[in-house]
């Protein structure tokens, strides 16, 4: 039974806690005792995110990781026109204009990295387009960790271009911040996702922080300061998705590395061991967690290859993608129409309505965490784009039509294949009286179904067309990117991603 079950069983109605009434909580004490594992988990990520050294990845994982990179400035792009990237574009122009070092990706502003740290992680998880980092594990939810790239990409980049970095130095710290990142969120226990935490926004701040205090060059000690004030900053919840709030976690975590850590090189001080200490992140946000993800396996394997980290087709949350590969199978294979269609079925394990919650969706952002509006979406058009995504056209009138003969439900057999897969079920109910079936339980973009590079920059054109950009500009990102360890410094990048 969990603790707050057990007060409601326990407690009348109306009573309060007061200070001496805690001895009636049975678990207090045990709560209080240090941890039975012998670790000190912040010194390890620290000393991993100060000692890497570029040379220290392998080629196959800077590989993978670039087109991570690549995809994260084309959704920095895409992200800028949406309407919250004006919103946080002006809301830090009223701050002033004092150390402009740092460029808005999309638009001509630059801000201190800080708060350019802030505008770029919204605009790159504002259409929820972003790459994601898988979870195979018995007792996670299959894909639903963190979303590597934007707590930690903006941070890194805001720091190395107002500091004249070179492309080596930004790279290597992002491969650190993301290795910290999804290694913290594959070790803490699964509550800490299924009661409501929006992992981007909590582990992604200690990935953002490993990012900037490399970055930075703090020394160890102030590293560890710089840890335990982003493990104060941390926050985000999952009720948020389908709103601009979901993006302005992902934004807020890039900006508390930078703050987190520019605190610290001025000596502002915290608890050094703020993930494993008994009142710590893992215990307070968690409840506990599992040792053995986490400690000698930062590098070892990296994530980016065990388990994997998936980039998306579609600008959607990760969990409708299985049910969009199969039903756009599904259309192609037999030509359907949505006139042709008199109902859909799409079977689930029970996990995947708790994060696709907007089950008659009625705004662009709503419709990205509605498995009924996808599917509406490929019956129409055949493609899912992020110009469907939007209020306007979420709202047509067939499309409202066609999202009311979708039935989203928990399937047994979805259920019995377990968590740590994405087992999707689909049957098209056509008017001719027949029904046609298929079941996807990974989708494209996936370690197992991956994006060639070849993908990956169409996808970042694609996305760059959207923010009319220039073609000679997207394809001199593109060609800078592959070769980003040579660049000197990344401000010519920077050039190039300003308006």
């Amino acid at each position: 039974m969990k603790r707050r079950d057990l007060l409601k069983s326990t407690v009348p109605v109306g009573a309060s806690f007061l200070l001496g009434d805690v001895q009636h909580i049975p678990d207090l004490q045990a709560a209080q005792k240090p941890p039975a594992q012998d670790s000190d988990l912040t010194r390890y990520a620290a000393e991993f995110a100060l000692k890497l050294k570029y040379e220290d990845i392998p080629a196959g994982i800077v590989s993978l990781g670039k087109k991570s990179i690549l995809d994260g400035f084309g959704l920095a792009l895409a992200g800028s026109m949406a309407q919250s990237g004006a919103i946080s574009r002006k809301y830090v122009g009223s701050f002033g204009a004092s150390q402009e070092a740092s460029t808005l990706i999309g638009s001509s502003f630059k801000a201190s990295p800080r708060f350019a740290a802030f505008v770029n992680g919204v605009s790159i998880h504002a259409d929820d387009f972003d790459d994601t980092q898988l979870a195979i594990a018995k007792d996670r939810v299959y894909g639903l960790l963190t979303h590597p790239t934007a707590p930690v990409l903006p941070a890194a980049f805001a720091i190395a271009e107002a500091n004249g970095l070179s492309g080596k130095e930004t790279m290597a710290a992002y491969f650190a911040g993301v290795e910290v990142e999804t290694k913290i969120a594959e070790a803490i226990a699964p509550r800490h996702y299924v009661d409501g935490f929006h992992s981007t926004g909590t582990c992604g701040s200690f990935g953002s922080v490993a990012a900037s205090a490399r970055l930075r060059r703090l020394n160890l000690e102030q590293t560890l300061c710089a840890f335990g004030i982003v493990g104060a900053e941390a926050a985000g919840l999952r009720e948020n998705f389908g709103t601009m709030t979901k993006p302005f976690q992902a934004g807020h975590a890039a900006e508390n590395g930078v703050a987190a850590a520019d605190l610290a090189g001025l000596g502002w001080t915290a608890a050094p061991q703020i993930l494993d200490a008994p009142r710590g992140f893992f215990h307070a946000y968690g409840g506990s967690f599992d040792l053995t993800a986490i400690q000698g396996k930062l590098g070892n394997p990296w994530s980016f290859a065990e388990p994997g980290i998936s980039l998306k087709p579609y600008p959607s949350g990760s969990l409708t993608h299985p049910a969009m590969t199969a039903m756009l199978r599904l259309i192609q294979k037999y030509d359907i129409t949505a006139g042709d269609v008199e109902k859909v079925d799409v079977g689930t394990n029970q996990n995947m309505p708790n994060a696709l919650i907007h089950h008659r969706p009625k705004t662009g952002l709503q419709a990205k965490f509605s498995m009924e509006f996808c599917m509406v979406v490929l019956l129409l058009e055949r493609k899912a784009s992020l110009a469907q995504f939007s209020d306007a056209y979420v709202n047509r009138p067939e499309v409202q039509e066609m999202v009311s003969r979708v039935n989203f439900y928990i399937d047994p057999v979805a259920e019995k294949a377990g968590y740590d897969k994405m087992v999707s079920l689909i049957t098209v109910h056509l008017k001719n009286g027949k029904s046609v079936t298929d079941r996807a339980d990974f989708a494209k973009g996936s370690p197992v179904d991956p994006m060639t590079m070849e993908e990956v920059n169409a996808k970042f054109r694609g996305c760059a067309e959207y923010a009319d950009w220039s073609k000679s500009k997207t394809d001199a990102i593109i060609e800078a990117v592959s070769d980003l360890e040579r660049a000197p410094d990344v401000k010519q990048l920077a050039k190039l991603l300003t308006r």
